[in-house]
């Protein structure tokens, strides 16, 4: 691991400012440091610089819940939002997207921002031996090599799917990220990311210097987030499902559904949506049928085929969650 220096700035402003100085070959964002410490040690990265934003509130208060918005800051951890009544009234999807995210140690030091914006956790990026296409490379050897937890939506060039819990249920709550160092001050969640396909090297819009200072979304209390494991406790959904509805009694009117784990960007399910509306929340038979569109225009690869058959399952238990109805079986 090659040395580096520590700046300290004292606000968003000046760490942008910092990142974005030509002067440093590579400068690179501390919050929590958990995705950081993982490409360090892996070798992945030798930046020059370490710019430490932890203590960088940009609010006194890390989430607040209204009527009308939730703010939640960047450096607010995944403990924070487990550890928020408030939030979990007004959104549950929040809360249940991240509670049982990796560990206790990990949601406790893991900040919001690093959330949304860790690296693909694809075994051949983070493994120094792979000269992949998202480090450079010729090959994304996901293609004829183990893709078990690949995509299985997008055309690729590249095969990863989107890390993070947190970007469905945000997605599905209609979020907006808030800026500092862009050109426009705040920017739709559902524009954060990008295709390999427009640029293979990085995953989200966002340029170097720009930071995120915290998001905002609606409260919605007919939210809910499903995450299926192969072990549910300290482990990696291989598929997950973030759902909000707007009911008329126990009618879905309207329903805005994601899934994770499946496609290179947070992957909004427009086909199942679109089959919720008008379905009875009672009626189980009608809502296994919409939620079996979710994996209309699903192309697995060789070893993930299972996904195809696991994404319906996560779909209909967080439209269950967020109707409020009790899961009969747990995974």
């Amino acid at each position: 691991m090659n040395s580096f220096a520590i700046a300290q700035p004292k606000s968003m402003a000046e760490a942008s400012r910092i990142v974005s100085d030509k002067k440093y070959s590579l400068a690179v964002i501390k919050a929590g440091g958990i995705d950081l410490i993982d490409h360090l040690k892996e070798g992945l990265i030798a930046p020059d610089v370490v710019v430490n934003i932890r203590r960088l509130q940009s609010d006194k208060e890390l989430i607040k819940v209204s009527e009308g918005e939730i703010r939640i800051d960047a450096v607010a951890t995944l403990a924070d939002i487990v550890s928020s009544a408030a939030l979990r009234a007004a959104c549950p999807a929040l809360v249940q997207s991240v509670e049982n995210a990796a560990s206790p140690a990990v949601r406790n030091v893991a900040s919001v921002g690093g959330n949304l914006l860790q690296r693909p956790r694809c075994w051949y990026y983070r493994n120094e031996q792979f000269n992949c296409l998202k480090k450079g490379g010729a090959t994304c050897f996901a293609v004829e090599g183990e893709n078990r937890y690949h995509a299985i939506f997008g055309d690729g060039p590249c095969h990863i799917v989107h890390p993070s819990n947190l970007a469905p249920a945000l997605f599905v709550c209609d979020a907006t990220v808030h800026l500092v160092g862009a050109e426009q001050p705040s920017l739709p969640i559902r524009y954060l990311y990008h295709m390999p396909d427009k640029g293979v090297r990085t995953e989200s819009n966002l340029v170097p210097g720009v930071l995120i200072t915290h998001i905002t979304c609606k409260p919605v209390k007919a939210s809910g987030f499903y995450a299926i494991k192969e072990k549910q406790s300290f482990d990696w959904p291989v598929v997950s499902a973030a759902v909000a509805l707007e009911l008329d009694g126990t009618v879905i009117t309207k329903a805005t559904v994601c899934a994770g784990a499946v496609a290179p960007i947070p992957w909004e399910l427009r086909n199942v949506a679109g089959a919720l509306r008008g379905v009875d929340v009672a009626n189980d038979a009608a809502l296994t049928k919409a939620c079996a569109t979710a994996a209309v225009g699903a192309r697995p690869m060789t070893d993930n085929g299972y996904k195809v058959k696991l994404l319906p399952v996560a779909v209909k238990r967080a439209v269950l969650l967020a109707a409020g109805r009790k899961l009969e079986v747990e995974s």
